[in-house]
């Protein structure tokens, strides 16, 4: 069920409130009984941030925020809070709940609203009993001097947009095919109202992507190549700017075979940067942010099937490079290079690319943050870490020094598509950029894509990560 937010200028005698209190502590009139308003001050004087009232009939959720933390840390603590507030709420099986700020401050308001509404997020399809497990809240109100309804229809499409991306991670490979996940492309730029073109099998192998075919060859399904592309008529930029997904829909390793526990049993998740991608777009548009993008998605299952590529060809990529193929398993540089070179015809300002490229990245951060690297010029790239530092999706860039290009050199080719023991993460990211000439960010999602445990409104299994970042970046130029 899809959380709605929306703007509230009334609070009725029976709803459920979440109060955001300033620095003072002031309660407003008419919610509490004399005993209730002394037992919060006397909470609130003892420094305990969240209170909760049980009035039979309806709860009120006190919740303080700490004001003297740096903004970043302070709305992830909101957010935070947000998502800690479910437990009660769908505890008492309520279906709506109003959080009325009385501090006056949109932003922590609205970062409460967003953990909420992320953190109860469900995926449910394939359980019997989908009603019963069905969580009861589905509309989050606000009441607030300071938060206009143009800001809570923003973040609504950010929201729908992440749970759009975790529910296409969430999605096995007997429910979502390198065409199917094309298909969910078509759906969302229907909706969005951006444009969107798939390539087939015949017209991918007409534009010589040696890379995504080669990695194809050991699957029954076919490959596919998705265009999406958000021009509205004032647009900022003159250049686009472009958005690269990895889509590999399930990663067996080929006939480097992966191990399965901890590992290929989690790897319906390879795609997940193809999700943030084309889930930003769909935000983007919704938002109609006057900003021309285009993003493009190769998709394809990695399987070890008769006629796999295997360690040792020699494939020649739709840039003329040629790859000598030493781990089937790193074949998301493979696919990602063919969109790379793909994306020269646009003559971008910028493109940026997301995969859940390497192990590196991940054993580097953790679910933490998102490694990334690229030839961007320093003004770019601090844009980028500023929006990464607010919805809290960092970025830990790694140095790019010209040493590394000499690990992924080959006797009989002009690449390898690994470099070896040391530095995995960064040996990727200079194997991509071999196939750019433009301004370009590497983003290694491995990490934070997909996480084993609950991590507080990101929720458990797939997470959207990118999306939000994406929205804010273009947002914020």
């Amino acid at each position: 069920m899809q959380t709605t937010i929306s703007t509230t200028s009334t609070v009725r005698a029976g709803d459920s409130l979440i109060l955001l209190l300033d620095d003072n502590g002031t309660l407003p009139s008419g919610v509490f009984s004399k005993e209730e308003a002394d037992f919060v001050k006397k909470e609130l004087k003892a420094e305990r941030k969240t209170i909760v009232i049980n009035q039979y009939k309806r709860i009120v959720i006190v919740y303080q925020p700490d004001y003297k933390k740096d903004s970043t840390r302070l709305l992830e603590a909101c957010r935070k809070a947000g998502d800690s507030f479910l437990s009660g709420i769908n505890k008492h099986k309520l279906s709506k709940v109003v959080i009325q700020d009385l501090a006056g401050n949109s932003a922590s308001t609205l970062a409460v609203a967003e953990g909420m509404a992320l953190g109860n997020y469900q995926f449910l399809k394939y359980k019997k009993d989908k009603k019963k497990e069905q969580n009861d809240l589905h509309e989050i109100s606000i009441k607030s001097r300071s938060v206009k309804d143009h800001h809570v229809q923003d973040l609504q499409h950010v929201v729908d947009a992440v749970c759009k991306a975790r529910t296409l991670v969430n999605e096995p490979l007997s429910g979502l095919s390198a065409t199917q996940l094309a298909n969910e492309f078509v759906k969302l730029g229907k909706e969005a109202k951006f444009k969107v073109q798939v390539f087939g099998k015949s017209r991918i192998k007409a534009l010589k992507m040696g890379g995504l075919l080669a990695v194809n060859k050991g699957s029954i399904a076919p490959p596919s190549f998705t265009v999406m592309e958000y021009k509205p008529r004032n647009a900022k930029n003159k250049k686009p700017f472009v958005l690269i997904g990895k889509g590999v829909v399930y990663d067996t390793g080929g006939l480097s075979l992966k191990p399965t526990p901890n590992s290929m049993d989690y790897m319906k998740s390879d795609m997940a940067g193809a999700a943030a991608v084309g889930c930003a777009m769909y935000a983007i548009a919704k938002s109609k942010l006057p900003v021309h993008v285009i993003a493009l998605v190769p998709a394809t299952d990695n399987r070890p099937g008769g006629e796999a590529y295997t360690p040792g060809d020699v494939i020649t990529m739709m840039s003329g490079h040629t790859v000598e193929v030493l781990n089937t398993d790193a074949e998301g540089r493979m696919i990602l290079a063919d969109a790379l070179h793909f994306a020269k015809k646009y003559k971008p300002e910028l493109v940026m690319d997301f995969a859940t490229l390497t192990g590196a990245a991940a054993m580097a951060v953790g679910p933490y943050g998102i490694v990334c690297m690229g030839t961007a010029g320093e003004k770019m790239r601090a844009r980028l870490r500023e929006s990464g530092e607010a919805v809290y999706e960092r970025l830990a860039e790694f140095p790019y020094w010209d040493e590394y290009d000499d690990l992924i050199r080959s006797d009989i080719a002009d690449m390898k598509n690994i470099g070896g023991p040391i530095a995995g993460a960064i040996t990727a990211g200079k194997f991509l950029q071999r196939y750019t000439d433009y301004p370009w960010m590497h983003f290694d999602i491995a990490g934070p894509s997909f996480v084993h445990s609950n991590s507080s409104y990101r929720g458990k299994n797939g997470t959207g990560v990118a999306v939000r970042l994406l929205v804010d970046f273009f947002k914020k130029l």
